[in-house]
């Protein structure tokens, strides 16, 4: 059996690539190609919302409010009940909307954003279920949405294993509630940069079996992790635990696009639980160490294996790159 950080499904191996024309948003951003393959017979990934909210500090004060690992706290900004409102959800306060709301005004585009950072989780997570991994981690996961990890997985492979982890404790507790009558699934609260915590965690270890292949997934995480908590650091250590064959899929914010749109957005995250910190295409590159990136590499994440035709015009108000690299 063969495994996804994510907790993810193994099916049939895919002979080939999906279909479709991507231009790199890269150092060679005038470079295309084109791709011919069976998943194109994929089904479209509904929409929703990824709540992320693992790379918040353990202590600190918001607009004079003190917040910290698990903490409650309805006049605080929270980036997960902030990307529930974004999509339409019910979960969030009026701190979220009003902070929401000024991202909004800051990116015009930013609901499009989500809604293809999520679609991007989508395409990669099948794609990795259809190498045949069966076991998929997914870190920062935010609230349970629809077509959530396990779910796609799933329906490549029903056996297919999923362990979502996340630092906020009220993610946790509503994702708990929301999962318990999904099987092969656990939801566990750590903090991602002591991975440790995570690898050795008693619900985890007794889900997956890291002596063989995993899917790691940090979806829109890493950003919220700033430089002091060393994230080449953290995901080394995540990296070294996989298995040779494992596959780890990761979004990150960069201001290599657009920058004064992405400045702006920083500006008001900085007034939530979680402010950012994009990084350039160098810098997430490096987060995948020595895994080897599968094509088209890190683009921007409407160019990485799309449904349909995409060009770079298209996809450059995206401002987060995206890939999926594979362990030697």
């Amino acid at each position: 059996m063969t495994g996804v950080l994510a907790l993810g499904g193994g099916g049939w191996r895919a002979p080939s690539r999906p279909h479709g024309r991507v231009a790199y948003a890269g150092p060679n951003r005038d470079r295309s190609f084109s791709w011919t393959g069976p998943a194109a017979r994929s089904q479209p990934v509904e929409w929703g919302a990824k709540m992320i909210s693992v790379g918040g500090r353990q202590g600190g004060t918001v607009a004079g409010e003190r917040f910290g690992p698990g903490g409650f706290d309805p006049s605080v900004p929270n980036i997960a009940r902030m990307y529930d409102y974004y999509l339409g959800g019910k979960d969030h306060y009026e701190a979220d909307r009003l902070r929401a709301e000024e991202a909004k005004a800051a990116d015009p585009t930013l609901i499009t954003l989500i809604k293809e950072n999520r679609a991007f989780m989508g395409r990669a997570v099948r794609y990795m279920a259809e190498q045949g991994i069966d076991q998929f981690l997914d870190i920062g996961t935010g609230l349970p949405t629809q077509q959530n990890v396990h779910q796609i997985a799933q329906s490549v492979n029903p056996a297919a294993r999923v362990a979502y982890v996340d630092y906020d404790g009220q993610v946790v507790a509503h994702g708990r509630a929301i999962l318990a009558d999904s099987p092969g699934t656990r939801m566990v609260q750590a903090d991602i940069r002591r991975p440790r915590e995570i690898l050795e965690h008693p619900e985890i270890t007794r889900l997956l079996d890291f002596g063989k292949p995993v899917a790691l997934l940090t979806i829109a995480t890493l950003h919220f992790i700033p430089d002091e908590d060393d994230p080449p650091g953290v995901m080394a250590e995540l990296r070294e635990a996989l298995a040779p064959g494992s596959h780890m899929a990761i979004t990150h914010a960069s201001a290599d696009g657009v920058p004064d749109i992405v400045a702006k957005v920083v500006e008001v995250y900085k007034r939530t639980n979680a402010p950012g910190t994009p990084r350039s295409l160098e810098q997430v590159t490096g987060l995948f160490g020595d895994f080897e990136l599968v094509d088209p590499g890190l683009v921007w994440a409407p160019l990485w294996r799309p449904e349909r035709p995409v060009t770079l015009e298209e996809a450059l108000p995206i401002w987060f790159y995206a890939g999926v690299g594979r362990k030697p």
